[in-house]
């Protein structure tokens, strides 16, 4: 059975390998797939979350420190740093999903995959990030749907 979450979860373990390993995402998505004996159809949506987190880096990154009151990027712990990144990444690019529905599968995998004291935290954090972005979303059109950025690296 295809589950979101689990593909959230796949998603998370290869902005993790990219976040560590400092390879390309490229070889991330070459060496990790390899490895896996999930359902193949959960592989499309994990894909997608990853190349958005890692193609919007820099502005997700930005995201989170502005709402991390006293926290590095650098110094937070690398699980809770990229259960940040993947949910904001969904955020910026699946319009079609609630963000609040975003946040509490953010929530759940870090139950999952970190300590209990990072649910507070990261969940402080993307409830500001949503209404950063919701307040921008107010202010200006939405942007057109593009699964590349192709064009913007040129």
């Amino acid at each position: 059975m295809i589950t979101r979450r689990k593909s959230r979860e796949l998603g998370l373990q290869m902005l993790f390998q990219w976040d560590i390993a400092k390879v390309s995402p490229e070889e991330v998505d070459e060496t990790f797939w390899p490895m896996r004996e999930e359902d193949p159809e959960e592989y499309p949506f994990a894909r997608r979350l990853f190349t958005a987190a890692t193609t919007e880096i820099k502005r997700i990154d930005q995201l989170i420190v502005k709402h991390s009151e006293h926290w590095r990027l650098e110094r937070m712990p690398a699980v809770d740093r990229n259960v940040l990144r993947l949910a904001i990444a969904e955020f910026l690019t699946e319009a079609d999903t609630p963000k609040v529905v975003v946040i509490n599968e953010a929530l759940e995998i870090a139950r999952r995959f970190s300590g209990p004291e990072s649910v507070q935290f990261i969940n402080g954090i993307l409830d500001q990030v949503k209404k950063t972005l919701e307040g921008t979303e107010a202010e200006s059109p939405p942007p057109t749907q593009s699964h590349s950025n192709e064009a913007d690296e040129g």
